[in-house]
């Protein structure tokens, strides 16, 4: 087997980086997280410099409108865009990376015609209306009903930790449909224009306020919204949250391998690596990463086999969400103990070792355990779907 990049993919690695390097100097200062409009803007205008170059939805299959490209593809842009240090998806990551998906695997011949290109063109932002108050990792639990009426569903009820939704146009929305727990639970795209939506942004521990409280009271939406069948919403959130754990985290995996070696860097100037313990504990952080990032060819290698990233994307979330806590945990150790020297945290160049942005996704890592399901809701599966343990009562 030949384990080396073939002539076209070092080709598209060479024009990719080509690229980057031509068009990252010219793009605006990213705007403040609390300006929400204007970062949609900058987000949906890197989007557009995506499609207008040819790389946007490299992950998408060509039926979707997207590239098409090989799993090992795939896997470059995201190196090359990390390396080059490129705008994340950001406001456009639930339909780059959860809705369009979704609707791909899903949704019918006329919703994708609708609902795909203006995710790719970087046109139209989604939000994700899943999690409830008294239903967050107990999904089935939701209480938001949506009660038929002719063409179309009547729903009211609210969501927490709906992300965007300020600036969202679309909501993927889980709504109850029946009395029968997971079998009564219906996939839904709630225009975010409708009467009878309040939204409501909640400021989290970091300060952003990119969350919000969703309150609906009689929001109606048409049938023909409705991906899958009625009451069979639940399999379809688990093609959803399949992708949201089994590639929606690549990103954060890689931005957390170079935050790892920042803080190398940071350590080394600082005099701290003479510490055997804080040796010990970069090396088995570098270890987990490499073994993720293993793990993440195989989810991607599998996705674009079968549509869908599998049962492994779980055991990737578990692991990483702990692992970029442990990150964080040794991030607040280091730059405490670096800022006693006194001296400047710069790098031999004169560049910061610690940016804005480091800070805050160290800080971020502490709520990743809870996003897209908590660990202990991951490891339930993993014990039950993988495993095959029995279930406990």
């Amino acid at each position: 087997m030949d384990l080396r990049y073939t002539e076209a993919e070092r080709s598209f690695r060479d024009e990719l980086r080509t690229w980057l390097t031509d068009t990252l100097p010219s793009l605006p200062d990213a705007p403040s997280h609390e300006d929400w409009p204007a970062r949609r803007a900058y987000d949906l205008h890197w989007q557009q410099l995506l499609f207008g170059a040819g790389y946007a939805g490299v992950d998408w299959p060509v039926e979707g409108g997207g590239r098409g490209s090989s799993p090992i593809e795939q896997l470059i842009f995201k190196e090359e865009c990390e390396r080059a240090g490129a705008p994340y998806v950001g406001v456009g990551f639930v339909g780059l990376l959860h809705a369009g998906p979704t609707i791909i695997a899903e949704g019918n011949a006329a919703q994708k015609e609708r609902y795909l290109p203006p995710i790719l063109r970087g046109e139209e932002v989604w939000c994700q209306g899943f999690s409830e108050p008294d239903a967050g990792s107990d999904l089935a639990s939701l209480r938001t009903k949506a009660v038929r009426d002719g063409d179309q569903y009547v729903v009211t009820g609210s969501k927490i930790w709906t992300s965007h939704a300020e600036v969202a146009d679309h909501c993927e929305l889980l709504v109850r449909t029946g009395d029968d727990g997971h079998k009564g639970i219906t996939w839904l795209i709630m225009p975010m224009d409708s009467p009878g939506i309040e939204i409501r942004p909640l400021r989290t521990i970091a300060g952003s306020t990119e969350f919000a409280e969703l309150f609906l009271n009689e929001v109606r939406i048409p049938v023909t919204n409705r991906v899958g069948e009625e009451n069979d919403g639940w399999r379809v959130t688990m093609v959803t949250l399949s992708f949201e754990r089994g590639t929606g985290f690549v990103g954060e995996l890689l931005e957390s391998m170079r935050h790892l070696k920042a803080l190398h860097q940071l350590a080394e100037h600082s005099g701290l690596l003479d510490d055997l313990g804080l040796q010990r504990r970069m090396g088995h952080l570098t270890a987990a990463f490499d073994a993720l990032w293993a793990l993440t060819k195989r989810n991607v290698s599998e996705a674009a086999v079968t549509g869908i990233p599998g049962i492994g994307g779980s055991v990737f979330k578990l692991s990483f969400t702990e692992q970029a806590q442990a990150l964080g945990d040794l991030a607040m150790e280091v730059l405490d103990r670096a800022a006693l020297t006194g001296d400047p945290l710069l790098a031999a160049d004169g560049t910061p070792l610690v940016n804005e942005e480091q800070l805050a996704g160290w800080f971020k890592s502490i709520s990743l355990t809870i996003a897209a399901g908590t660990s202990q809701v991951q490891r339930n599966i993993v014990a039950e779907r993988i495993l095959g343990l029995p279930k406990v009562r």
